[in-house]
């Protein structure tokens, strides 16, 4: 059933005020990885820590550019320069934010226009801020279970965790 220009733009608005609430976490589980763990998986398929957490961050942005754009187009790889958490969360401190607001602005006609997904699904704009949301959730959730094994505490995430102060 797809959603009026009105129904989309407000859907949009509540599922971005939801995301801003989740970023902050997502910034403090990037943040708990440690010095020197910056290449630790717990499994030779699995993502090294550090670019599991850029991969969180780089899609983000590519599901807001899309929005924006009204098209998706190939991400791209993690820079060079990004060695450490910091630098992870220094990319996205710079290149997510603005692409927030160009949503944002984005009007109604837009927001519930269809999209398509590399010939996988069609659907609303406003339906790929939901999947960006589930998808940085499922990955956070990832790179929060490799903390212990690589030595670090996990941060409370919807609550304390078993290494804060009232989880204990």
């Amino acid at each position: 059933m797809p959603f009026s220009h009105d129904e989309a733009k407000l859907i949009a608005g509540y599922t971005l005020a939801n995301y801003e609430r989740e970023r902050n976490t997502t910034k403090t589980v990037i943040a708990a990885i440690p010095h020197g763990q910056e290449d630790y998986k717990p499994h030779p398929n699995s993502m090294p820590a550090l670019r599991l957490a850029f991969h969180i961050v780089a899609s983000e942005k590519f599901f807001l550019d899309g929005v924006i754009k009204g098209a998706f187009e190939s991400g791209g790889d993690m820079p060079d320069s990004i060695k450490t958490p910091s630098d992870v969360l220094a990319w996205y401190d710079v290149n997510v934010p603005p692409a927030i607001d160009a949503v944002k602005a984005l009007p109604a006609e837009s927001i519930s226009k269809t999209i398509d997904f590399y010939g996988m699904m069609k659907a609303q704009a406003m339906t790929y801020l939901s999947l960006m949301l589930g998808h940085s959730i499922h990955h956070r959730g990832q790179l929060s279970a490799y903390l212990r094994p690589m030595g670090a505490k996990v941060p409370s995430i919807y609550g304390p965790s078993g290494d804060s102060a009232l989880g204990s």
